[in-house]
């Protein structure tokens, strides 16, 4: 049995041919899988792409992208190698966005219920809260 051709492949995909990315497909996923793997692992804790998820869309874009096959297999990896880290960049953008609440601190409600004390370490009255708020909007 012989080796898949996985420039021939890129090659082929490169020209037009939809079957030659259905063929190397599987031939580079190992590959990208390991890539992805270890680009994750030189991410600061907090990062929430799982590997999976970041080859997919790192292969996503690359089929999007069509990228000349001419450097081969070597030149293929290195730019899978840049949309991998072009990935963790628009996600880290994502997660920081202002919209989207970056930089604010994220509470979760264990954590209201710990704090929910006044100075003499009395609960909150909700309710009195809520009248509070309900004037204040008036």
């Amino acid at each position: 049995m012989t080796v898949p051709d996985v420039t021939g492949l890129l090659r082929a995909w490169s020209a037009g041919d939809p079957a030659a990315l259905d063929a190397l497909a599987p031939l580079v996923y190992d590959e990208l899988r390991r890539q992805a793997s270890r680009a994750l692992g030189r991410e600061a804790a907090g990062h929430t792409l799982q590997t999976t998820e970041l080859v997919h869309e790192t292969w996503m874009r690359l089929v999007d992208q069509r990228p000349d096959a001419s450097g081969g297999r070597v030149h293929f990896f290195g730019i899978a190698a840049r949309l991998i880290r072009q990935v963790l960049v628009d996600a880290a953008r994502a997660q920081h966005a202002d919209k989207r609440g970056g930089g604010v601190a994220h509470v979760t409600l264990g954590a209201l219920e710990t704090e929910a004390h006044d100075a003499r370490g009395h609960g909150v009255d909700v309710l009195a809260l809520d009248d509070a708020l309900t004037q204040l909007a008036a």
